[in-house]
């Protein structure tokens, strides 16, 4: 009979240490899974912030070159052949958006900052479009989305001009349309602002307009 008991002891305690040795492994699982994700997230933190940095540099030397474009009274030939020249500043006071904008679009330079991908420049009637990404954070265009009828949009170009933009539509369309590029009055000067939207893969579009 005690041989049986202890047999049956011995049994149970191998199952209990099984059962340890599983709970331990889970956890160290666990814990591996969490110290990589803490690291990817104080990576992709990290990275944010340089291109915040990166913005933030631009935007610095934007404005010197606008200071000494101005002063000067020199044309901005050269700035406009540069492939990497800006085009300007967007600012859009609602969701404290404050940012230079590429004349040109790349992979590269969305990286950095928001492109304008289409149209002309502020002062002659057309369809201006801008392209930014959205970090799902406050960076780029990430609040895009937030904006409303009647809200204001600042666009400064490269010799200090400010033209103000009144939002008239927010809408979202599949990647494959291309009418908000597209679709406007050839008479009426148009600002179309891009960008992602990451929960659908749909494209979040803010039309504005000077009135």
């Amino acid at each position: 009979m005690n041989q049986i008991l202890c047999t049956k002891l011995e049994e149970q305690d191998i199952q209990t240490r099984k059962k340890r040795n599983w709970f331990k492994f889970q956890f160290s699982i666990s814990m591996v899974i969490i110290t990589i994700l803490i690291c990817f997230g104080i990576f992709y933190f990290y990275r944010l912030q340089e291109k915040e940095k990166i913005s933030n540099d631009l935007i610095s030397n934007y404005n010197i070159y606008r200071l000494y474009n101005h002063s000067n009274n020199t044309n901005n030939d050269a700035l406009q052949d540069n492939p990497n020249a800006l085009f300007g500043i967007i600012e859009i006071p609602k969701i404290n958006l404050y940012y230079p904008v590429f004349s040109n679009c790349s992979e590269e330079l969305l990286r950095i900052a928001p492109c304008k991908f289409y149209g002309e420049t502020p002062d002659v009637n057309g369809n201006i479009c801008i392209a930014g990404h959205n970090y799902d954070n406050s960076l780029f265009f990430s609040k895009l989305s937030t904006l409303s009828v009647n809200d204001f949009i600042y666009i400064f170009d490269i010799n200090d001009n400010k033209y103000i933009y009144k939002v008239f539509d927010v809408y979202e369309v599949e990647p494959s349309n291309l009418s908000p590029i597209f679709n406007y009055e050839a008479d009426m000067k148009i600002l179309t602002l891009v960008t992602c939207n990451n929960l659908n893969s749909n494209r979040i579009i803010v039309k504005a307009k000077i009135e």
